[in-house]
This record gives C-alpha cells, structure tokens and sequence, in this order.
C-alpha cells in the first residue's frame, strides 16, 4: 500500500508538467497565429491579396496571349481555306496547268524518250513491312533498263539485314535491276542514307529519284503518271504524292491520324502548291529532280526533318513543286500510341529546330518574292509550326482549367470553346467526311498530343539534348495478320513486366488528368461557367493516354500473336 500511495504523487506531477508544456505550446501558436478561430481571417486576406496582386493579373495577361494566337490561327484558318477554295473552285487542275502527256513506248527508237530514274528504299529493322515495300518498287511500271531500285538497308539486327538482303536477291533473278547497298554505321540516319545512296555511279546516271519509305506501296502507274510533270515541265523540281493509309480503320487511334493527315493534304498542300507552288516534302511517296537536289545542297542531317530541310532549300533556288492529289499512295500509320509519341516529337521538334536555323536565310535570300519569303517565315514556319503548337497546349491544358478556379477573369466563351469545335468539325467535314462524328473527340485527343508536341518544339527551339533525336516509327504491317514473325536477336535487358510499365504508364498524362479533374470538381462546386463539361472529358482522354489504351496494345510475344484494340 505505500508504494502504491507514493505512485499517486508521481503521476499528478508528470502530469502537471505535460499540461504545462501543452499550454505552452498553445500559447506560442495563438501568439503567433491568434486563436483557432482567427486563423481563417488571417489567411484569408493574405491569399486575397497574393490572388489579385500577382495570380489575376498573371493569368489575365496568359489569357490575352492566348487570345491573341487564338486570332491570329483563325486567321490563318480563314487564309487555308481561301486557298483551298481558290484552288478547287478557279483554279485548273495540274493536268491543265502544266504541260502533262502520257508517255508511250517507241517500239521503233526503244526507251529512249524515258529517263533514267532511282528508286530509293530506306530500311531500319522494318521486318514486319519490308517485303511490301520492296515488292511495290520493283512492280512499278517503267522499261526495266531505264529502271533502277535501290534497297538503302540501315538495319542493325543481322537476321533482319540476312532477310532483306535475300528478298533483294529473289526480286534479282526475276530480272529486277535492284541494288542492296549498306553503309558502316547509321551517321545522318534517314538523310545519311539517302545521300550515301545517291553517290553510287550507277545512281549518278539517272535524272530523278523516287522515294518511298518502308511501308509504302505505290500503284504500278505511279511513275506514268507522276512523271511526265518533271520531264516535260522544267521548272517542276519536286512531284508529291497524296497519302492514303490501309489501316485507318485499324483503331481509335489511326482514325485521329487520318483526320489530322488528310486536312494537311486537302487543305494545306493543296493550296500551298496551287497558289505558291511550294510545301514541304512529306518525305515519302515523291519524285525529286536530282539536280534539284544538287543545286539546293544535297541531303543533310542538321536537323530531324531532313525532308523538309531539303524543300525549303529548293523553294529558296525557285524551284517549283507540285501536289497531286489524285495520285494517292499507300502507307501505314503508327497503330501504338508509343511510336505515334515518337513520330509527333520527331515531326514538332525538327521543324521548331530548322525555323531556328534558317529563318536568316530564308529573309536574306533574293531569288524569290517578297511574298514568298513572308509565306514561308510567318504562314509555313512561325504560325502553322510554331502558334499552333503551342496555343492548343497552353490555352486547353493550363490556361483554360486555371480559369475556372479564378472567376475574377472573364473569358470570351465563343473563343475558348465555341469556335475551336465548330472549325473542328469544318476541318473533318471537309477532309474526312467519314469521320464527322469524330470531329470533338479528335479536339481531345489533339489536346493531349499538343503536350507532347510542346515538349518537342521547346528542344527544338532551344536545341536541347533530344533535339536530334531520330527513332524510326514502328508499323506492324502483317505480323498480327496470321503470318509468322522472327524474334529479334537483340536481347532483352530488362523483365517484361518492367518493359511493360515502362511502356504503358505515362505519369505526365495522369498528373494532367489529376489536374484537370481537380479544376472540373472546383468549377462543379464553386464555379459557374461550366467549364467542367469540358473539363471531365479531356481528364478522361488524358487518363486513357496516361495508362496507354490508345492504339493497339502489342503482346510482349509477338510470335503467332494477335494484338488487342483498344482505342
């Protein structure tokens, strides 16, 4: 019992000493911060002076800026279609324009009458495509001695290198005159080999070169019909080819590439090789002068855009291009959202890096017209490459939802969504009819791609680390069509369920969905103009991209496997 008693003391002393500590603490925090109760009040002004002295106004001049590329893209919108309009309304078709008269065989004098011409075919480890594209080059209709196919095979993987080189060698004993050309090393890629290509003596002897990439087919009656332009019309450096993609309706995804692909053949080319005669060279599907290409300084690989690079270049020597699009290749598009990511960065990093270097040249040059060179700097480059990118990014994906958090900014609702949508749906109705009842959701899915594309025309512009970066795209061609695949001979570094989430989590595009989701539920409770409507479904798309359910889904074996479509 006494040491029970002496407890007692004990334990009403430690806990005097505990509540003295607490209401020191207490009395530290009402010092600094005031009771509980005046907590609210004091941040509350804090916060509302911070809003309206730096968050408003910051965020009232993004608007403007915002607006202003707004205008300025609707503009350009209005100019494209004008151009298209005039083109397809007044102007004569090119058969009309140009000198154009089908060329016939002469029994008597031989093949004379026809020119020389090299058909390059550049290759990276395309297994799944190869023979489709080697096939379609050596079909094409021209006198086999005036003919030359040139397999350029840049191919890494010697299984890959072994099969191609023995379809070159089937294509041979059938009388093609088809060459297999390789090189040490890959420098230049796409634009190294196709200059590599071109030094050969036999290549030195023709006149024109066609270019076709790995997953093009043209028609047998391409050269018939693309030719006589360039032969019979001096002037014409460059002939282009519409494309037309045989899995188009392969998924989700490869419709919203038809969409966005179709408006820049019907729209953008079309009217740019009408009214200006210039575009830029899509990099396959084409016929080049090859002393237009010597005289505009060959092929070089300074930039991602080889292609592009070499246009420009010509355009600035006066030479003229020609669109046709009646003459359609062709072509496969990217069906995983992973090599459609690596296509958009190469094809918005590459021109924001060759704006950068030859926008002095292009202003400096005096062998076209005032007028092109404007065409050229603020339609081709700083509008179409540059605004355009970077607008839908910044407005839809960060302006837009930080205004439905600050009612205190006041947004013209015709231009934030009204507008974007009804030219959307003009642009598809006009391009892809078809896909009219895709037009909003491919404004979604396009806001999700500006954030990639952003990202590329920032390393771009500031040619950044990845600025040259060059990864061919992936087409599956046949592999998943009941046929047969070889395994690479690469092997595999990692697990397969590391390749796995590597490959289909995309943490930006989820971190983005969280964002947009959190602005949608604000604007639900505390907003009023509804910006959530638009908000929940482009949270929704960005979700879908972040866990990576656009396009079609690989298995990780690829041998007698059928691929899952999913968006």
């Amino acid at each position: 019992m006494g040491s029970g008693n002496q407890s007692i003391p004990c334990f009403l002393i430690f806990c005097k000493e505990r509540m003295a500590q607490v209401s020191a603490k207490s009395v530290a925090i009402e010092w600094l911060l005031g009771s509980t109760a005046d907590i609210k009040d004091k941040i509350g002004p804090i916060w509302k002076l911070i809003k309206s002295t730096f968050i408003v106004p910051v965020l009232r001049v993004a608007l403007y800026i915002c607006l202003v590329m707004s205008f300025l893209l609707f503009v350009e919108w209005v100019h494209v279609m004008f151009l298209a309009a005039l083109a397809k309304l007044f102007r004569k078709k090119p058969v009309k324009r140009y000198k154009w008269e089908q060329m016939k065989d002469d029994l008597e004098n031989g093949n004379v009458g026809f020119p020389m011409v090299l058909v390059q075919v550049p290759i990276y480890n395309e297994i799944e495509v190869y023979k489709i594209s080697i096939g379609a080059a050596c079909r094409l209709s021209w006198p086999s001695d005036r003919l030359v196919v040139q397999v350029l095979d840049d191919s890494t993987d010697p299984v890959i290198k072994d099969m191609i080189e023995k379809e070159c060698m089937r294509w041979a004993s059938e009388g093609i005159n088809i060459r297999y050309q390789i090189r040490q090393g890959r420098k230049g890629y796409k634009a190294g080999a196709l200059k590599e290509g071109l030094k050969h003596d036999y290549a030195q002897e023709c006149e024109f070169v066609a270019i076709f990439d790995a997953d093009f087919q043209p028609e047998p009656d391409f050269l018939r019909q693309a030719m006589p332009f360039l032969i019979q019309n001096q002037e014409i450096g460059l002939v282009q080819a519409r494309w037309r993609f045989v899995n188009a309706d392969e998924c989700f995804l490869t419709r919203m590439q038809e969409i966005s692909l179709d408006f820049q053949f019907v729209i953008e080319q079309e009217g740019g090789s009408s009214i200006h005669s210039f575009f830029s060279f899509n990099g396959s599907g084409g016929i080049w002068r090859i002393a237009t290409i010597n005289e505009a300084g060959g092929w070089k690989d300074r930039t991602t855009v080889e292609d592009m690079d070499l246009a420009i270049r010509a355009g600035l020597k006066g030479w003229k291009f020609l669109f046709l699009g009646d003459l359609q290749v062709k072509s496969e598009l990217p069906s995983t959202f992973k090599a459609y990511r690596f296509q958009q960065h190469r094809w918005s990093c590459g021109p924001a890096n060759l704006f950068r270097k030859m926008v002095i040249d292009i202003s400096k040059n005096k062998d076209i017209s005032l007028r092109k060179k404007f065409y050229m700097i603020y339609n081709f480059f700083f509008i179409r490459k540059v605004v355009g990118t970077m607008f839908t990014f910044c407005f839809y994906c960060v302006v837009l939802p930080l205004l439905s958090l600050m009612p205190e900014v006041d947004v013209p609702k015709w231009g934030a969504i009204t507008a974007t949508f009804i030219i959307a749906t003009i642009n598809t109705l006009i391009a892809t009819p078809r896909s009219i009842h895709l037009a909003v959701p491919w404004v979604l899915f396009e806001n999700i791609m500006s954030f990639h594309r952003t990202k590329a025309l920032l390393i771009g512009l500031m040619e950044a680390k990845r600025a040259n970066e060059w990864i061919v795209t992936e087409k599956l061609g046949d592999t998943f069509k009941g046929k047969s695949t070889v395994e690479s001979s690469k092997p595999n570094k990692h697990p397969q369920w590391v390749k796995l989430l590597r490959e289909r989590i995309l943490p930006q595009e989820l971190l983005i969905a969280l964002f947009l989701s959190a602005c949608g539920c604000y604007g639900i409770v505390y907003g009023d103009d509804m910006y959530y409507l638009y908000l929940f479904p482009q949270s929704v798309f960005f979700t879908i991209a972040g866990f990576g359910y656009f396009g079609t889904i690989v298995p990780s074996s690829q041998q007698q496997a059928v691929p899952q479509l999913l968006f």
